[in-house]
Parts: C-alpha cells; structure tokens; sequence
C-alpha cells in the first residue's frame, strides 16, 4: 500500500480499523453464494457456553500485536489460553484472507488444547474480521462468544474520507467506509445463532466516526460511558482502557455475559 498520505489523515490511518476484507467475495459468491455460507454457519451445532476454550485476540488495521499484549496478559492471568492472531498483509489489503486467517489460527488453537469451541475479541475492524469469520463455513460452530471493541460495523467517516484521496486508502480502508457493499452485505446477513455476542464502544472514540457505528440490532453494545460517564477512552486506548479489560474478562468467563450499569463503574475501572 502507498504511504503517501495527507498529513491530517496519518495520525488517525496509524490507529485505524483491522478491516473487512470481503469485497472481492461479495464480487464472486453474489446471490446464492452468501445464502449458502449463512445456512451453513446457521446450522452448526451450539457450543456450550459453560465451558471456556482458547480466547484468540484480532488486531485493527495496521495488523499491530503489540496493542493487544495488556489484554492478553490480564486473560492469561485468569488462566486463559491466548493467541494474538498476526494477520496477512499487516492487515491493510483484502480481508477475507484476513478472515481466513483468522480461521486458521482458529483451527490450530483447538488441536493444540483439544478445545470445542474458541472466544474471540476484535479490536476495531478485527471485530469486522471476526464476524465475517462467523459466517464462513462452520466458523460459528467453534464460537463462544465474539466480543468486539469499537468495530465499526456501519462503516467510518474517516474511511470514507480516505477512499476519495488517490493513494491514500488501502483495500481494507475502503471497504470500510459507510455503505460500501462489504458493510451493506454484512449488515444485511443475520449473524449466526448460538454464540454470544457483545459490541463495546466509547462516544469519544476519535477513529470510528460516528462512535456508535459499533451498535447492532439484537446485539447488547453498551458504551463505556454508559457505564462510567466521565470516561473519555479514545479508539487506540480501547484495549488498554481498564474498564474495557475488566469488561472483556468478565464477558469471557463461564457465567452469562453481565449486563453492567453504573453501579459497577469503580469496580471496573480499578
């Protein structure tokens, strides 16, 4: 991908999304292709959500690992099996091989501990990533939960911004800009029954504009600031963000995912 890019657009491309890389899908599997692929996750057998697999962590655009480490780490302390996927491409062209990837990291977590089904968490547009996994094949077969942090899942203004400046937006970056066909055909596709999903975002998110593209009918996506009104985490502070940690750990763990309020923001946010 160029690095060329207007000076006020770098700062916020370095932190951007992970990306959704199914344009060219949409391109060869329209019409009876996705149908089919959403019957086939629709179908799989449900995992029990009693019992705790693998978690695997999916990186925003960019493909960085490093911003994920805090997070892995608190897991790991709970006793959790944690892989920080590295994606194709430092997650920046087509992502459906970012999907794939996924997939295959998804497989090698499970004959390495003998797990039946994963948990997964996606930052930014990995959360993207990770929900087209779920639709592919039997992806949502080996799901337990998908729990995504500022995902835009409606698309990004600055992603928008950026497809219209030659050279300045890769594959990924356009295909998350608002109504483009890779979003519109997610948005239009059910997410598969069975696992549990949650969508955590923050209002001063700087990256993912407007904020609340992270919301999804039927899916629960409370805010940071629904919970701790004073919270002002930015997108690249997200996994770092020790209520989103706390939030994280706790959705992650063999009880239901919680519903929180306002009563649990100190204990959160310790």
């Amino acid at each position: 991908m160029p690095r060329r890019v207007l000076p006020s657009l770098a700062p916020a491309r370095r932190r951007l999304l992970g990306g959704v890389a199914i344009a060219l899908v949409v391109a060869v599997v329209a019409g009876t292709g996705w149908a089919l692929v959403r019957n086939r996750a629709a179908a799989g057998t449900v995992v029990e959500q009693a019992v705790p697999g693998p978690v695997l962590l999916v990186p925003g655009y960019g493909g960085s690992t490093a911003s994920l480490q805090a997070l892995a780490g608190r897991l790991r302390a709970t006793g959790r099996d944690v892989t920080v996927v590295t994606l194709p491409g430092d997650a920046l062209g087509d992502l459906a091989a970012q999907a794939t990837a996924l997939g295959a990291a998804v497989d090698a977590a499970r004959r390495r501990t003998g797990a039946a089904s994963v948990d997964v968490v996606g930052y930014s547009a990995g959360g993207v990533v990770a929900r087209i996994w779920a639709l592919e094949d039997d992806g949502a077969t080996h799901l337990r939960r998908l729990v995504t942090l500022g995902s835009p899942f409606n698309g990004t203004a600055l992603a928008q911004l950026g497809a219209t400046i030659g050279g300045a937006c890769s594959v990924a970056c356009q295909q998350l800009a608002p109504d483009s066909p890779v979003l519109d055909q997610l948005l239009n596709t059910a997410q598969p029954t069975g696992p549990a999903y949650l969508s955590i975002w923050s209002t001063a998110d700087d990256v993912v504009l407007p904020p609340d593209s992270a919301v999804l009918p039927g899916v629960p996506s409370p805010s940071l600031q629904s919970i701790c009104p004073t919270s002002r985490t930015r997108h690249s502070d997200l996994p770092d963000d020790r209520q989103v940690i706390a939030m994280v750990t706790e959705a992650l763990a063999p009880t239901p995912v919680p519903t929180w309020t306002s009563a649990d923001c100190a204990r959160l946010s310790s």
